[in-house]
């Protein structure tokens, strides 16, 4: 099926297109994203939803946008929902008009009250600390309002896609050394700490996914946010395959033992040493450096007297997860869990070194997308200062998204469920 638009000059066409032209398109465009990308066709089967890919044509045949329409059944009637799409658009009018008709009418085959999208484009630019960083793109906004779609505005905080991205730019590094160089100082430490404590990253199956869920879930009950559970992993996995990755840290405790012991070790030696010259001849820079290696001698005893305790769990012990999914333009970190006893390992901070240099460096993949902040930068009490001071201490930027957009299809029924949704305030 297809229909032929003559909009300011300019000819389009529009269709039902299949999940691997959507694939070409995504990856030819920098919109492109692994929400719009067959693995979501196959993830939306596979979960009992409905979803179809369409898209426009220029006047010699091409294909020029695009999108993949995921559809779930609400109150009212099915609604419509394009995550990171349509990709390929601009602020053509053209385009926009024709890429609207496109949704509608596939809306309309499915019976959709509305279709919702959310574009992967940014709004503005913003440095690391949140300070902006040229124009803001209102140009876009105009054309889908112009297309027949109401913009459902700015805010802040987390929601079902979040308006605010981190990211990292990783053009120009080339291996490890220079990865972790590129990090604030703060991270660089964490990542060498967990090195230094038999703290390793591996990519695990779905044979393991267990081991992911619980710490995820145990993670959501600590920091109150609902959790996946394996099988919805094990779900992605198969839609996703080889782009999808699990990655799990773990202490090896033997490791860590022997580290340990031999940093103390090494501390007693000092310690004596510095112990004879004090004796010898009291100065207060020796006096100050005693004091200061017999803090570490005693930091080194508490940490081996705790791994008494570690060692009754097992001899390697999961400590953090993380779930990322590569796309030719982006790796995105998607989710992620560690567990509190094991802070001091610093474990998420080598996940999200091994996952930088294996998955972007060493595979030519210059982005690294954090994903969602909260957009707050300015209040230490807001509820993802933790998570924004963590992406925050890999110096990256930060993508304020244009957000939502809605577009009724049948406005009667469109109606009624918008005004159900005030009254019940949600």
């Amino acid at each position: 099926m297809s229909a032929t638009v003559n909009r300011t000059d300019t000819t389009y066409t529009f269709g039902v297109i299949t999940p691997e032209e959507l694939d070409r398109l995504s990856e030819a465009t920098s919109q492109g994203s692994f929400q719009q990308w067959s693995g979501q066709v196959r993830l939306a089967k596979i979960r009992g939803h409905e979803a179809e890919c369409v898209g426009v044509f220029d006047a010699s045949g091409n294909l020029v946008t695009g999108c993949v329409i995921l559809y779930l059944n609400g109150r009212f009637g099915a609604d419509g929902s394009v995550y990171f799409g349509p990709i390929g658009i601009s602020d053509d009018p053209a385009l926009l008009w024709t890429m609207t008709e496109a949704i509608r009418e596939s809306a309309r085959r499915h019976h959709a009250v509305s279709v919702a999208c959310w574009p992967n484009v940014a709004y503005r630019l913003y440095s690391s600390d949140g300070q902006p960083d040229g124009e803001p793109n209102d140009a876009l906004l105009t054309g889908f309002a112009d297309a027949g779609w109401t913009h459902g505005g700015f805010h802040t905080g987390y929601d079902v896609v979040c308006q605010w991205m981190y990211v990292k730019d990783l053009t120009g590094i080339t291996n490890g050394k220079e990865l972790l160089a590129s990090f604030g100082k703060r991270a660089q430490w964490s990542v060498k700490r967990a090195q230094s404590m038999g703290v390793h990253v591996r990519e695990i199956g779905p044979d393991e996914f267990d081991v992911f869920a619980d710490i995820e879930r145990r993670t959501g009950e600590r920091r109150g946010f609902a959790t996946r559970g394996a099988d919805y992993f094990r779900q992605f996995k198969q839609a996703y395959g080889a782009d999808a990755h699990f990655m799990l840290a773990e202490i090896h405790i033997a490791e860590y033992v022997a580290d340990m012991t031999a940093k103390r070790e090494a501390l007693q030696t000092k310690v004596a040493q510095l112990q004879a010259k004090y004796d010898e001849r009291p100065t207060t820079r020796i006096e100050r450096q005693l004091g200061e290696e017999s803090r570490n001698l005693a930091a080194a005893d508490k940490r081996l007297a705790e791994v008494e305790g570690y060692a009754k769990k097992g001899d390697v012990l999961p400590a953090a997860a993380s779930m990322f999914v590569s796309h030719p333009n982006e790796v995105v970190y998607q989710y992620s869990g560690s567990l509190e006893e094991y802070k001091p390992f610093y474990a998420s901070a080598l996940i999200q070194y091994e996952a930088m240099l294996h998955l972007c460096v060493e595979q030519g993949v210059s982005r690294y997308n954090f994903y969602g902040i909260s957009g707050v930068f300015d209040d230490p009490n807001d509820e993802g200062r933790g998570v924004l001071e963590f992406k925050q201490g890999f110096n990256g930027y930060v993508e304020q998204m244009v957000g939502k957009f809605t577009l009724p299809v049948d406005k009667f029924r469109f109606g009624v469920s918008n005004l159900a949704h005030k009254l019940l305030h949600r």
